[in-house]
């Protein structure tokens, strides 16, 4: 389609928003864009539908069909009660849990789906304000739901919002629920189609009680308990960046037992405009740099931060030096676990059952780590929902101690099927107080993990490409590659590519092609090389870029030339990122 044919055909589909079945702010909006000479906005408001995916929808704010608002959320939230309606149609009641971030439209998308599930028969459960993301997982699980929603576009700019859809295990849907869902969504082809008038004897407003049984079992999460008691005053400095942590995460803290939590201020004001960050996202060191200005204030050791809907952890640790390090995903998940099954064996809790969970672009340092201690480690797919789904098919067959992502989600317990910020930074807490009764930092307890399972640094970069010809081009990159993989990698021949489009496994050296064992293909390519680094390549699903994820092996001759061996693998990294054309 050419662009004189694509803009008649996106012309014709916004007049049609300009009927009396869409509100007067809409119609106005619509308009706009019509009447502007550039007809850019335009096009990327309407050139295709806002698409609810796998993990339900999210995009920017605004009218159209591909923006997020009042129409698209309304569609998904009929197509789901469609949906629920169908699956659970011999049950009394079907009840699903509502909950959302500090964003702007927030609350109103999530009132909106409130009255439009109780229009469809559905009792609705909506917090009383705005909730992390692990708590809406915790309260379907609690309450018996058979779904939920969470309205969030979790650390997007502000611009986005998004709408998270979950089944009654507390995770995020996959097959056949996903797909299910999606079809019965894509069948909702018209304003007329929507159930706006809600039935208000089936919304119950909830919070506090629900809050006080999750920060309950929260609490039992704690192994080191004596440990909080000597360190009960160590500087912790924390920022939920605006968001919805600070509903939570001091409370969490005070009940494990630490009381010297300081705020950052200007960051616990709620509010869906970030005003003190370009990006409200904790893997940035510009999001945590009011962070690290009060630790320094303080003389904190201790930097700690969420995202907007909580459920990812954002860790700055203090060096040798003085100096704060931002500590990435890998390293966090890495710690986590590390500290779990340590404490386990010291426990003698360690019966060889017991397992943990990363996902195929998380560091493989974990795995040498789970291995050497006899605990079994399962690789899946990105997404914590595929973290989830391991632990429902080991649900009786092994005891689950913890799983993580590369992108700061860790998740340390069961009664929550998606990643949880509150839980994992209250356990962080305690496992500095842990490492200080050994006269360590957590600086030094990373280099004590790298000394004793061997040495990684990883490294991940976002190409961004918005808009259509942004998607085009990333289609283009992935065909390219796969095309045309590369032959060595920063000196080292590529060995092995893993394609888990097909789920083949090809061996380079032996011309041996294997299947992978996964529940589903992905539009995810891994390539490994002689030297034991990993690159893997692979599209977002959820916002308009292509992210490669490095990981480079170096011999640590011992833990003092811990920075030096940094700065040889960061060289590494560049090496292998140039090799990829990025």
């Amino acid at each position: 389609m050419d662009n004189k044919e694509l803009l008649k055909e996106v012309k014709a589909k916004a007049e049609k928003w300009l009927s009396p079945q869409y509100d007067e702010e809409t119609r106005k909006a619509v308009q706009a864009l019509l009447d502007a000479e550039d007809p850019t906005a335009l096009i990327d408001a309407f050139y295709k539908d806002l698409e609810f995916g796998t993990g339900g929808l999210r995009g920017i704010m605004g009218a159209g069909s591909n923006r997020m608002n009042i129409y698209t959320v309304g569609a998904a939230t009929q197509g789901l009660a469609n949906y629920l309606n169908e699956c659970f149609k011999d049950e009394p009641q079907i009840s699903v849990v509502i909950g959302h971030d500090v964003r702007n439209n927030s609350r109103k998308f999530a009132e909106l789906a409130a009255d439009i599930f109780s229009a469809n028969g559905i009792k609705v459960y909506l917090f009383d304000a705005c909730r992390p993301v692990p708590e809406i997982s915790y309260a379907i699980r609690k309450l018996g739901c058979n779904s939920g929603v969470m309205v969030t576009a979790s650390h997007n700019p502000k611009e986005y919002n998004g709408y998270k859809a979950y089944w009654s295990d507390g995770a995020q849907m996959i097959a056949p629920h996903d797909v299910g869902t999606i079809a019965y969504v894509n069948a909702i082809t018209s304003v007329d189609m929507i159930k706006f008038t809600p039935n208000k004897d089936l919304i119950e407003i909830i919070g506090k009680d629900v809050d006080n049984m999750y920060l309950d079992d929260i609490k039992t999460l704690s192994l080191s308990p004596d440990a909080i008691k000597r360190h009960h005053d160590m500087k912790i400095v924390y920022t939920p960046i605006h968001g919805t942590g600070s509903m939570l995460v001091f409370d969490s803290l005070k009940k494990w037992g630490f009381d010297n939590v300081i705020h950052v201020p200007e960051q616990d004001v709620q509010s869906g405009d970030f005003p003190t960050v370009d990006s409200p996202n904790p893997e940035n060191s510009e999001a945590m740099a009011m962070g690290i200005a009060k630790a320094l204030e303080t003389g904190a050791s201790l930097v700690l931060a969420s995202d907007p809907d909580s459920d990812r952890i954002g860790l700055v640790v203090r060096d040798s030096k003085g100096n704060y390090q931002l500590v990435n995903g890998n390293q966090i998940v890495m710690i986590f676990l590390y500290y779990l099954i340590t404490r386990n064996r010291e426990l003698g809790k360690l019966t060889g059952r017991e397992y943990c969970v990363k996902t195929i672009v998380t560091t493989e340092t974990i795995k040498r780590i789970a291995e050497a201690n006899q605990v079994k480690c399962f690789d899946c797919f990105t997404g914590f929902k595929w973290i989830a789904d391991v632990m429902r098919n080991m649900e009786d067959q092994g005891r689950y101690l913890g799983g993580g992502e590369e992108s700061y989600g860790f998740l340390p317990e069961t009664f929550v099927r998606d990643k949880d910020a509150v839980s994992s930074i209250t356990l962080m807490c305690e496992i500095a107080a842990w490492a200080a009764d050994r006269n360590l930092t957590l600086y030094d307890l990373l280099i004590d993990i790298y000394n004793e399972y061997g040495f990684s640094r990883e490294k991940g970069v976002s190409v961004v490409r918005p808009g259509k010809s942004g998607a085009d081009e990333i289609v283009a990159m992935m065909k390219n590659f796969r095309e045309n993989p590369p032959k060595s990698l920063a000196g080292s021949p590529v060995v092995v590519i893993k394609d888990y489009a097909d789920l083949n496994c090809k061996n380079l050296t032996t011309g041996e092609v294997s299947k992978m064992n996964f529940p589903t293909t992905s539009n995810v390519l891994q390539f490994f090389t002689e030297a034991g680094d990993k690159v893997s390549v692979r599209p977002s699903g959820t916002e308009p870029k292509i992210k490669f994820y490095v990981e480079v092996r170096e011999d640590l001759p011992s833990k003092d030339k811990y920075e030096e061996t940094v700065v040889k693998a960061e060289e590494k990294i560049k090496k292998v990122l140039a090799d990829l054309g990025v």
